[in-house]
């Protein structure tokens, strides 16, 4: 077992579905709350950062964040900073975070410019001192209007940046479906930005997923665990090789199926049987207790995958990643070579062993 985490905590990963504010380390959190003086008690941090059997969603967490604590673009360079460190703690070379505009301009009263100036400076200097590379995907706040998705669509083609390639949209799905915001896709689809859309998350139907695709013209699904339902649907997602970012720590289902059933009734266990491509990831890591290295190694201990399927796992997050395909080509023979090397080293030492 010791062998298999060093496995993975060592082979090159990419991390393509992350929420920034999901990635505040506790003592940053509290310490924000100690500097803005904010109505959040102690104990109140620690429910926060806490996660149960059967746990909460993290939203209330994220809209603390930017309701209280967020006041400069230096906050958001000190998470950012912070999350690419940790990330590149256990070998993720590439990192494209989610962060969302509307509220840290509504609510924090930070403009859009320099948020994004202040969140890409610490994509800078992580890259300089840790050798991880980050890209920024600003999100959609579907509990907003579809104005505000607009609006928001505006503000990142008018500061066009290079380390910013395309949009996503996150928050609660219910009563919030894909089609809402078919105007603001569409601008960023004009614009060239890439896209993608979590859909198919909180149990929601398998139709938004449909909708994200066809619609909205997604170039890759977050989550989208409920296309199972639509077996037929889910063939014409593998046929299109559209990958899906899964997280395995995913509060919904944590909560909603049996602990003995759980890693057996999961639909990341079945999304590989139906063609689909999947690349795991860690979501909201402080807040979901996990790190890249238990992300990758719970798709091996709870859903039964095997070594072969993680390599698979790996070359998908690369085919989806948003770089050029000079850097695609060279990071698959590279990865690649690197992820056999060090699995020749566990095979080698299991064979010493047995």
């Amino acid at each position: 077992m010791t062998a298999l985490v060093d496995f993975l905590h060592a082979i090159p990963k990419a991390e393509l579905h992350c929420h920034l504010l999901g990635t505040v380390r506790r003592e940053t959190f509290a310490d924000l709350v100690r500097r803005a003086k904010a109505p959040v008690s102690p104990e109140e941090i620690a429910a926060f950062y806490t996660r149960g059997e059967k746990p909460v969603g993290v939203l209330r967490v994220l809209r603390a964040l930017d309701a209280w604590l967020l006041r400069t673009p230096d906050d958001l360079h000190r998470i950012t900073y912070e999350y690419l460190q940790d990330a590149a703690a256990h070998n993720v070379r590439y990192a494209e975070f989610f962060w969302n505009p509307t509220g840290t301009a509504r609510d924090s009263g930070i403009p859009y410019p320099e948020a994004q100036a202040g969140i890409l400076r610490a994509v800078a200097d992580a890259q300089a001192d840790f050798g991880i590379m980050g890209r920024l995907i600003p999100a959609i706040d579907r509990e907003a209007s579809p104005a505000d998705a607009v609006e928001m669509v505006r503000w990142v083609i008018a500061h066009r940046h290079e380390h910013v390639p395309g949009i996503g949209i996150d928050y609660r799905e219910t009563d919030r479906p894909p089609e809402l915001f078919v105007h603001a896709y569409a601008m960023a689809r004009a614009a060239g930005l890439k896209a993608t859309a979590h859909a198919g998350e909180f149990g929601m139907p398998w139709t938004n997923v449909r909708t994200a695709v066809e619609q909205l013209m997604v170039d890759r699904i977050d989550h989208g665990y409920t296309v199972v339902d639509n077996p037929e649907y889910a063939a014409r997602c593998a046929e299109r090789g559209i990958v899906f970012t899964v997280v395995p720590t995913n509060s919904y289902y944590l909560r909603t199926l049996p602990p003995q059933r759980w890693a057996l009734d999961h639909p990341i266990r079945r999304m590989p049987d139906l063609g689909l491509r999947i690349h795991p990831n860690t979501d909201d890591p402080t807040l979901h207790h996990v790190t890249p290295t238990q992300a990758w190694h719970m798709m091996v201990k709870d859903f039964g995958f095997g070594i072969d399927d993680l390599r698979g796992f790996m070359l998908n997050g690369i085919d989806a990643a948003w770089v050029d395909e000079g850097q695609r080509h060279r990071w698959r023979t590279e990865w690649a070579a690197q992820f056999d090397s060090l699995r020749a080293g566990i095979e080698a030492a299991s064979g010493e062993t047995s």
